[in-house]
């Protein structure tokens, strides 16, 4: 299976507030979003790919309350948001500015990459990355 350069990917994170998040990422990004409804919001990256918030207790009504609530682990890490940007050092400062947290400034990685980690106002872990 192949993701055609028609499709487009929307990675959607469960947030603890919507309208916080929304305006964390909207700063952060210098976005605003394209989709803003109550229960998602969405911000459009690039062409294909999609940044969605939905509150925690929105995907267990959408599935029928069939999963745990994601609240229960709010603050652990479970995935990573690779974004490529020009300058990762500006955006982990301004991350950190708008309530993030800095993990990790920016250094070479072993793969090639130039990255600085953070976590969002939830604790989703961030990578701001430039190739080196």
């Amino acid at each position: 299976m192949t993701i055609s350069n028609e499709e487009r990917i929307i990675m959607i994170i469960y947030v603890q507030d919507q309208e916080n998040s929304k305006q964390f990422y909207k700063q952060l990004l210098d976005l605003k979003p394209y989709l803003d409804v109550p229960g998602m919001t969405e911000f459009q990256l690039n062409n294909n790919s999609t940044l969605g918030i939905m509150p925690e207790d929105g995907i267990v009504r959408l599935l029928d309350g069939k999963i745990q609530n994601p609240k229960e682990a709010r603050g652990i890490p479970r995935s990573e948001i690779y974004i490529y940007v020009n300058d990762p050092d500006t955006y982990l400062r301004n991350l950190v500015e708008l309530g993030g947290m800095e993990i990790s400034k920016g250094e070479i990685r072993n793969w090639g990459d130039y990255v600085a980690y953070g976590s969002d106002i939830d604790g989703h872990i961030i990578a701001f990355a430039r190739r080196t």
